[in-house]
């Protein structure tokens, strides 16, 4: 389970400082800057009407309870989320800044992306079961100092908003108007469809080539992220979701000297 703040959730344009958590230095816990900073391509989704504790919402009335979307991107600390997965689970590695777009894109809006999930393909869980299409074709970008280095679809996504948001609250979980959550990584099938570096750069094994020469497994101090995305609208429109974006700082001074 991700840990997640409404604190470090920050509008597009908002400069990131690089984190700083645990991480392994050969077989010790060492207090430092990470050195594996990452993006993470996601859908955010922001909840209109609410549901009591104790009040599942049906797959089925999802739709009605959703306002609508924002685009996310959840950066993520790899050293310190692999360090914090045993026994924990990431802690640190997720809840030091979240990048959003700076509007919400209305559910209706997006009437004409709507799409069949490939979770309509497969028996569920009656709870998880759809009898409407409630995927999306949202075609993202993502830029890199302006270079574009992944073109994620929406589309592939396995499961909906509607399904994401049925099974966060059929334990009875309640939620409130103008809670969000997120997708999970936007990945497609393809290479030139990964949704974070880790995954573009293949965990730093097949770094990213850039324009000027250099490439990159990990973001860098002074690195510009972009992410934008479109979608069908009516008569063959295209409809923007906006555009995130956030340029990384160094990490706050003394901030992380200390061995644990």
């Amino acid at each position: 389970m991700y840990h997640g703040r409404s604190g470090t959730i920050a509008v597009s344009g908002t400069p990131v400082h690089r984190p700083a958590g645990q991480v392994l230095v050969g077989d010790e816990p060492v207090l430092q800057p990470t050195d594996q900073l990452d993006i993470e391509l996601e859908l955010g989704i922001l909840i209109g009407v609410g549901n009591r504790p104790g009040e599942p919402v049906p797959v089925g009335t999802a739709p009605e309870r959703i306002f609508g979307y924002v685009l996310v991107n959840d950066w993520s600390a790899r050293d310190i989320q692999a360090f914090e997965y045993v026994p924990l689970g990431p802690f640190l590695g997720k809840s030091f800044a979240t990048t959003i777009s700076p509007w919400i894109l209305p559910l209706a809006a997006l009437e004409h992306a709507r799409i069949r999930p490939p979770s309509r393909d497969v028996k569920l869980l009656e709870y998880l079961t759809e009898t409407a299409d409630w995927g999306l074709d949202i075609a993202f970008e993502v830029r890199l100092n302006g270079h574009l280095i992944t073109r994620p679809p929406y589309a592939s996504m396995f499961w909906s908003p509607a399904q994401m948001l049925a099974h966060m609250t059929v334990n009875g979980a309640s939620t409130r108007s103008g809670d969000l959550f997120a997708s999970g990584t936007v990945s497609g099938p393809e290479p030139a469809e990964r949704g974070s570096l880790i995954e573009l750069a293949w965990n730093a094994s097949n770094p990213v080539p850039l324009p000027d020469g250099s490439s990159r497994s990990w973001l860098e101090d002074g690195d510009e992220l972009t992410i934008t995305a479109v979608a069908p609208g009516p008569d063959g429109t295209r409809i923007g979701l906006g555009s995130a974006t956030g340029c990384i700082l160094p990490a706050v001074p003394d901030s992380a000297e200390s061995r644990y």
